[in-house]
């Protein structure tokens, strides 16, 4: 199949599928006697794996991925596939977590911490978050922290744990118009509207099935791609 009328196929421009070839991302194509590319069933398999799998676990980790199954090494390929299925394992167990704590807070007024005030070594332990990370939040909008009067030293309470723990859930996503604006929901809310940031986990819950759908998606179209490298010529 001419460029052209593979790059139509799916909706991708000529460019990029060349892209894709000098990237290594799919096999080389044949040249025909009189110079011009020709792209084969495989190339097409090539293709679909790729669109099925950047929206699931981003362009990166598929780059990754497919080029391990150039260098033949198949099972490399599948284990980077499994860690990003166990983040988003975890992320959603500390989202349900997350969404306990705020409706018991809401509903009981029973806090998830003991401590009023917190210190940023403290908030980094107890969320398992670096502190560069969480001074990088401060100063992207996501959290507004006290200071001390005194020492001008961070202060955080237990609404601020909840948040960053929500913004934490969205560190392993990928970058999509969708997790773009969760981040902005976050930035705008305020640390102490618990019913804002619960509605936010609410539709970040949804997000993360959505998302399993989409990776078992990309897993099919990863599988067929290796059968078809592995079936006799």
């Amino acid at each position: 199949m001419r460029p052209k009328k593979m790059a139509a196929t799916f909706m991708i421009s000529a460019s990029t599928l060349r892209n894709y070839e000098a990237k290594g991302l799919i096999p080389p194509a044949e040249r025909s006697v009189n110079g011009y590319r020709n792209y084969t069933d495989l190339h097409a398999t090539y293709l679909a794996c790729i669109q099925a799998m950047a929206p699931a676990f981003g362009m990166e980790v598929t780059t990754e991925v497919l080029h391990y199954l150039r260098q033949d090494k198949t099972h490399g390929a599948l284990w980077v596939i499994r860690e990003k299925e166990v983040a988003l394992y975890e992320d959603k167990e500390k989202l349900e977590k997350l969404i306990e704590d705020i409706r018991l807070q809401v509903n009981e007024n029973a806090a998830p911490y003991t401590k009023e005030r917190f210190t940023i070594h403290e908030v980094s332990e107890l969320t398992h978050v670096p502190k560069s990370t969480i001074r990088y939040w401060e100063q992207a909008g996501y959290v507004t922290v006290y200071r001390d009067p005194q020492n001008r030293y961070r202060c955080y309470d237990g609404a601020h744990l909840l948040k960053v723990r929500l913004i934490q859930v969205l560190q392993n996503s990928v970058y999509s118009e969708e997790t773009v604006k969760f981040k902005q929901s976050i930035a705008t809310a305020e640390h102490t509207d618990l019913q804002m940031l619960m509605k936010i986990a609410e539709k970040i819950r949804t997000y993360q099935d959505k998302r399993i759908e989409s990776q078992m998606c990309g897993i099919s179209c990863l599988h067929k791609l290796i059968q078809l490298t592995k079936a006799p010529v």
